[in-house]
């Protein structure tokens, strides 16, 4: 049941603008970095991220997708009666040396992002791993923390985020749901 709308499309527009300054400033622009959103909203988030930095600093960076399926170590719990599907990940450079930048909708424990390092790891090397989330709601299991934040929405652990994004669900909001 859907307790509160946290964000709405303004807010989360305005929260991503603020992500991709904060992007450009801590990184000094751009160069040898990579946007890599993790499936699904991650990399719609990604892609918009994208479109802000070249708003702001007129030049493109690349954006990749990161399935991270194999990855999680919660895979045989999920899919005890069917197999995962694997719908593959395409990050379009070389991401050796370079700053990648993962981007997912909602921080929560943690693990998401550690199979998201792992999946990175195993394409390239990377001289640094950061960390985007358009929500951080707590409860981290893991010691991840997130470079970029969007909003902080603490919540209890039986809470629901819910992000929906007009890409997948024709409206940009957030919600609490009991």
């Amino acid at each position: 049941m859907e307790k509160a709308t946290v964000m709405d499309e303004q807010a989360i527009r305005r929260a991503l603008t603020r992500i991709a300054h904060e992007i450009l400033e801590k990184n000094k622009g751009i160069e040898n970095c990579v946007l890599v959103g993790i499936k699904t909203r991650g990399i719609y988030l990604a892609k918009r991220l994208a479109e802000r930095i070249k708003q702001i600093e007129g030049q493109d960076i690349p954006v990749g997708d990161l399935d991270i399926t194999l990855y999680r170590d919660d895979l045989s719990v999920k899919t005890e009666n069917s197999d995962p599907e694997v719908k593959g990940s395409d990050i379009p450079v070389d991401i050796t040396n370079k700053i990648v930048i993962l981007v997912d909708d909602v921080l929560f424990t943690g693990r998401t992002v550690r199979a998201a390092m792992d999946a990175v790891m195993d394409i390239g090397r990377p001289s640094h791993i950061q960390m985007a989330a358009l929500v951080d709601r707590g409860h981290r299991e893991l010691p991840i923390r997130a470079d970029y934040i969007g909003k902080n929405i603490p919540s209890a652990s039986s809470e629901r985020i819910v992000v929906a994004l007009q890409e997948v669900d024709a409206m940009d909001r957030v919600t609490i749901h009991e």
